[in-house]
């Protein structure tokens, strides 16, 4: 009961930031003397931090405390392809969702090694740091990563080293499936409703992922949404021309809507012109009917969605391990 009482104690705190003991004993409804206790565990771990002596009404001004978002902090990494070479983005996020610092590197090609030494920095620089969130280009099972459309970070043993290394937890996370879920948390309307994304990376092969329901469906070893792999899907290594571009775009939109039939399929991509694009898909289900007809919006957002996609899963984590190391 104590474990739970903490806790809640603990989320009320993550939630408004600043109070006094009665006030806790309203919103939690524990009594006066259970929050004493509670308050004082807090402090003495560095979770909670006293604050201002708030004036009562009449009676003896109360002390105010403060929750300690620095308490822990993540710290969050990408891979993504930056004309023809490698970026790596390097965040240090706190429980507030906020970016203590922030760094990006461009390297000629992946570097496993200096990845390894820019997380040693950070670590070092910042003690706090209780988890890693990696967003790739690809899936990781195990700690292994057995696909990816970087051929560099297949079976790299990069997930295994940072966590040996380090001995911290790391949340591995693919980058389309960030991204359509950054995405549904900025559009609360899509909530309850089945949302497809797919991204088209300029030299890369596509990739998917797909909310339900608010749930991101992950399927076998998270391989969901390895469109790659679909039947006679071409090099998407080599350069394409804007007509066989749309027509392989036309024929994968057609795969998802007869296999998922979501409401909504959001694309990333900057091969050609989204009118052009529409046009396309229009006179497409023309000559290859259908029963239903999903929304299309085009984002140009990849990396931003992406980003608050990936920030929320490696927050959501954070804090769940905080709580969990109550029990």
């Amino acid at each position: 009961m104590k474990y739970i009482n903490l806790n809640n104690v603990r989320e009320v705190m993550q939630q408004i930031e600043t109070a006094t003991k009665p006030q806790l004993a309203l919103l939690t409804n524990l009594s006066v003397v259970t929050i004493n206790a509670l308050i004082q565990e807090l402090c003495d771990g560095g979770e909670l931090f006293q604050d201002k002596v708030v004036p009562s009404n009449g009676g003896r001004p109360a002390q105010a405390y403060r929750y300690n978002y620095n308490f822990k902090l993540a710290l969050v990494l990408y891979i993504k392809e930056m004309k023809g070479q490698e970026l790596i983005s390097a965040t240090v996020m706190n429980l507030e969702n906020k970016v203590v610092l922030k760094e990006e590197r461009i390297l000629p090609a992946f570097d496993k090694q200096h990845m390894l030494q820019l997380i040693a920095r950070f670590v070092t620089e910042y003690p706090s740091i209780d988890m890693i969130g990696i967003g790739i280009p690809g899936q990781a099972v195990d700690g292994d990563i057995t696909v990816s459309s970087h051929e560099e970070l297949i079976h790299s043993h990069l997930i295994r080293e940072i966590e040996s290394e380090f001995q911290l937890n790391v949340l591995v996370e693919n980058d389309v499936n960030a991204a359509i879920s950054g995405y549904c948390t900025q559009h609360a309307d899509m909530k309850e409703r089945s949302v497809a994304g797919i991204y088209f990376p300029n030299r890369y092969p596509p990739g998917m992922g797909m909310m339900l329901n608010g749930q991101m469906i992950r399927g076998k070893n998270g391989m969901f949404g390895e469109i790659k792999y679909l039947p006679y899907s071409p090099d998407w290594h080599r350069d394409m021309s804007k007509d066989d571009f749309v027509v392989n775009v036309c024929h994968i939109l057609q795969t998802i809507n007869a296999v998922v039939a979501p409401h909504q399929i959001v694309i990333y991509q900057e091969r050609v012109e989204r009118e052009e694009l529409d046009m396309a898909w229009k006179q497409y289900g023309k000559d290859h009917p259908m029963p239903s007809l999903p929304e299309i919006v085009h984002q140009d957002s990849f990396q931003h969605d992406f980003d608050a996609g990936l920030r929320g899963m490696v927050l959501q984590a954070l804090k769940s391990g905080i709580l969990s190391e109550a029990l």
